[in-house]
């Protein structure tokens, strides 16, 4: 019988190393897998309707209220995996990437680049650690490798999940801490009263010690 698998999740490298790991791992001749990349009402969505069996997203200590109401809504549950401290992902070759720590207003005169979430998406849906942070230059974009190249080719920035494995697609970008008293809780929800398959269970195991080992610290 060909095993099935699936899970949704923001734009973050953690989980498709995670996911690849797992596939490798449970092996198999025949097999049907997807890993999707959604905004955050999507992967809310995905999993609410079955698509998915696991969402990956990440949560703030500003966000908090507005996503569990979404979550109550589409009756689904979250579960904290860790927590961690944001940081700017900025091109190497950026005149601040070299700073020991930044603030947004070190970064006002310089282009922001984040996930679109829709017209209609609350602010405290964004994939990024800031929830629509006061800057003059912003640019939206629907893909990860995207972000990266437009923060490379215009010397932008975004925040990012503080998760240090992956956090660029190359060695193009680097990261600096971000001076906020905003907490990242990284996390993952299913539907409610859902139990997990095996594949579930092993990705969830592997997902965990990946982001404690790479966590930055609060």
């Amino acid at each position: 019988m060909s095993k099935t698998f699936s899970v949704s999740g923001q734009h973050y490298l953690f989980d498709v190393q995670t996911f690849a790991h797992t596939v490798l791992a449970a092996g198999g001749d025949e097999y049907s897998y997807a890993l999707r990349d959604r905004t955050t009402q999507g992967v809310i969505d995905d999993v609410a309707r079955g698509v998915s069996e696991l969402g990956i997203l990440l949560k703030t200590s500003a966000s908090d209220a507005a996503l569990d109401e979404a979550f109550k809504a589409a009756g689904v549950r979250y579960t904290e995996l860790v927590q961690s401290a944001p940081r700017v992902a900025l091109p190497s070759s950026h005149p601040m990437s070299n700073a020991k720590s930044l603030t947004l207003d070190d970064l006002a005169d310089w282009p922001y680049v984040y996930f679109d979430q829709g017209k209609d998406a609350p602010a405290e849906f964004a994939e990024e650690a800031v929830c629509d942070p006061a800057c003059a230059k912003k640019i939206a974009t629907t893909d990860r490798a995207s972000l990266s190249e437009l923060c490379v080719a215009l010397n932008g920035y975004t925040v990012t999940s503080g998760i240090l494995v992956g956090i660029a697609d190359g060695p193009a970008l680097t990261t600096v801490p971000l001076e906020t008293d905003v907490t990242i809780r990284l996390g993952y929800i299913t539907k409610d009263d859902a139990e997990l398959s095996a594949l579930g269970e092993s990705f969830l195991s592997r997902l965990k010690k990946n982001l404690e080992r790479y966590v930055a610290s609060l």
